[in-house]
């Protein structure tokens, strides 16, 4: 049930498409107030970055009845996030029917106490913050039901706000993802226009090195002939060339490229899967680095590894 007395629904929140079409960060802040004749109820919302949804809710004692539906109503918007939600509530002390509550008082005049015999120096307690202070004015809009409505709307005030700030955030951090995707595209584009041409250059170079320190030694030999060690040479360039050959490292970074592009567009709660795909192109970006031979293969590793680490820490945002 709904802090409003209604069964609540998610569906109702929003449009299904337009919410499958966002993404969504875990930062932002909003507030939230409405007034009734003698009571202002504010909702402050602050929201991080967070494994799961943490939801810590810091309510008047006049309003904890309404803690769970409260909880109820952030789940059913938000996904992720470590979000504090604090509520006030500021009374008009002219209202005809505003009293003094003796048990607050007292509670107020025992800790007012203490502090003064913890620290002697400290200035005492003055009228106005005596007044000021949380319980000591009540009135009859103290009422769970006499505060309900107002809660529930100040809530949801903030709540929308919020909501809002995270989209508006969200759109930001998915227009920096989708340009380092396109900063990666262009890396493995030159790279692969490179690759033939430094592969063939290291064979040539490696078959050169070989030949000087192979063909002297074993042309005399009785058991290979010069053809035959040719061939042998002719191998291990081969060989070589295989090992170093990234084109399936390639291959598998623009895929997910393409993958991550697809979960931007598809919108939702996308941060659980950009990080696991983060964590295979650093994996493919390593790979690569590692069979690198030769100085613009290392260079674009290098630039491939920057870019996928900055996407990580902005992914870590996201919902």
């Amino acid at each position: 049930m709904a802090i409003d007395g209604t069964r609540n629904d998610s569906r109702t929140q929003s449009d299904p498409k337009q919410a499958m079409a966002a993404v969504a960060s875990m930062t932002g802040f909003a507030a939230g107030s409405n007034a009734s004749p003698r009571v202002t109820v504010s909702v402050e919302l602050k929201s991080v970055n967070a494994r799961f949804l943490e939801l810590a809710i810091r309510l008047p004692d006049e309003l904890r009845s309404l803690e769970a539906g409260a909880r109820e109503l952030l789940a059913s918007r938000l996904t992720r996030g470590k979000v504090d939600m604090r509520v006030t509530l500021t009374r008009d002390s002219s209202a005809s029917d505003a009293r003094l509550n003796p048990s607050a008082l007292s509670r107020l005049v025992a800790i007012a106490a203490e502090a003064q015999a913890a620290i002697p120096t400290a200035a005492p307690f003055g009228l106005g913050d005596i007044l000021r202070w949380p319980g000591v004015i009540e009135s009859g809009d103290d009422d769970v039901e006499q505060l309900r409505e107002p809660f529930v709307r100040a809530l949801a005030d903030a709540l929308e706000l919020l909501s809002q700030a995270r989209l508006r955030e969200g759109s930001a951090l998915r227009l920096a993802l989708l340009e380092r995707c396109d900063g990666i595209d262009r890396i493995l584009t030159d790279l692969r226009s490179q690759v033939p041409a430094i592969l063939a250059m290291m064979g040539r170079k490696l078959q050169e090195r070989l030949s000087q320190a192979l063909v002297p030694a074993l042309s005399g030999s009785n058991h290979l002939s010069r053809e035959e060690v040719n061939d042998r040479i002719r191998q291990e360039v081969t060989l070589y060339g295989m090992r170093t050959d990234v084109e399936e490292e390639m291959q598998r970074l623009g895929t997910h490229v393409t993958e991550v592009r697809r979960v931007l567009n598809s919108g939702g709660a996308v941060g659980r899967r950009l990080d696991f795909l983060m964590q295979e192109l650093n994996r493919e970006a390593n790979t690569l680095g590692s069979k690198a031979s030769a100085i613009e293969m290392t260079n674009a590793a290098v630039e491939l590894k920057l870019l996928i680490e900055q996407m990580r820490e902005q992914i870590q945002n996201l919902e």
